[in-house]
């Protein structure tokens, strides 16, 4: 994979999924995994960013109802900073698996 085409399209179907899903299957557990996903992603791009980082920042619960915008937000910045990396491609097709291994376990 030599572009970030499908990183984001993985992270927007799945973000756009979450968005429909009801209160009380994001409460079971889809919005727990769809965040940890989106800190997953963003500590990847802290460490494309900056990699003499000791500590690296966790992206905040901001609620089962911000979770989609999370995970998109996540990955387009990882596209980003894979884009800027020149590490499109060996990251862009791990983190497309991240995805979908993500979208599995919520049932997607």
């Amino acid at each position: 994979m030599d572009d970030v085409t499908p990183l984001l399209a993985a992270v927007d179907s799945f973000a756009d999924r979450l968005r429909t899903l009801p209160q009380s299957r994001l409460s079971r557990g889809a919005a727990a995994e769809a965040l940890a996903l989106a800190r997953e992603l963003a500590a990847w791009t802290q460490r494309i960013e900056e990699p003499g980082a000791v500590e690296l920042r966790e992206m905040p619960d901001a609620g089962m109802f911000a979770v989609a915008d999370q995970v998109a937000v996540a990955g387009h910045d990882l596209a980003e900073a894979l884009i800027a990396s020149g590490g499109v491609a060996e990251g862009a097709a791990e983190a497309v698996s991240l995805v979908r291994a993500a979208e599995r376990r919520c049932g997607l």
